[in-house]
């Protein structure tokens, strides 16, 4: 079956800018994307500046690839960084199949290890919203603090929350979002593990959730501020989203 653009698109979607936690599709980083009758796809990317981190850019580029070489009827990939100071070693090396520090010979530190730094803190931020989300349900602080994986389950976009026979019903998408990070980083592997934890990543008692929700609030807003200023620059950069 040939792949479309929209299957592209869709697929792009899971891709993160890792320092803002949004989809690069819903960021405007995407320039160009061809899509061949054989199903070769070519997409070409750009940040706000030309200076964003190489780090991040790599990360965005070969999760792009990926997320679309998975894809049934895709044969091969190409992705292009533009307008960027390491332009040419980042296409370069993703699509050479190349590692980070071979690709920078400069490269000090691991992709791994800031990937999962900046996991670690999507994973906070987006705890606010489902803590907000099942506070808005009624739910108290000890029931939220009690909450295990196993106690929620998914359905044609609902999320079902099973308290002690009690259930309550709300929109999944809070929930599903926090769970992808919870469960990258380890916070969340099993239907017996807490649904949510502290900073450090320890589990919550119900005196321990004011300030869990502060702590996520405090890593929302923090990621919110550099995207404000990532959305200016971009916009600066490219006048005709500024209407967008």
């Amino acid at each position: 079956m040939a792949v479309t653009a929209d299957a592209v698109r869709d697929a792009l979607d899971s891709v993160t800018d890792p320092e803002l936690d949004e989809p690069i599709t819903d960021l405007d980083y995407i320039e160009t994307l061809k899509v061949s009758e054989r199903g070769d796809v070519d997409l070409a990317f750009a940040l706000p500046t030309a200076w964003c981190s190489p780090t991040f850019a790599w990360m965005m580029a070969t999760d792009a690839r990926d997320a679309v070489s998975a894809l049934n009827g895709v044969e091969e990939v190409r992705i292009e960084l533009l307008d960027h100071m390491h332009a040419d070693e980042v296409t370069r090396g993703v699509n050479e199949g190349l590692s980070f520090e071979t690709a920078f010979d400069t490269a000090d530190g691991e992709v791994a290890s800031t990937r999962e730094t900046l996991d670690r803190k999507a994973r906070l931020a987006r705890q606010y919203d489902a803590m907000e989300a099942l506070d808005d349900s009624g739910l108290n602080d000890r029931q939220i603090a009690d909450l295990r994986r196993g106690d929620v389950t998914f359905e044609e976009g609902r999320a079902t929350i099973d308290l002690d026979g009690l259930y309550v019903e709300l929109d999944a998408r809070p929930l599903e979002r926090y769970l992808e990070k919870a469960r990258t980083v380890g916070v969340v592997a099993d239907d017996g593990h807490r649904l949510f934890a502290s900073r450090d990543e320890e589990p919550l008692s119900p005196d321990d959730v004011p300030q869990a929700h502060r702590a996520s609030r405090l890593a929302k807003t923090n990621m919110g501020g550099q995207g404000g200023v990532c959305a200016s620059l971009h916009a600066a950069r490219n006048p005709e989203l500024a209407g967008d």
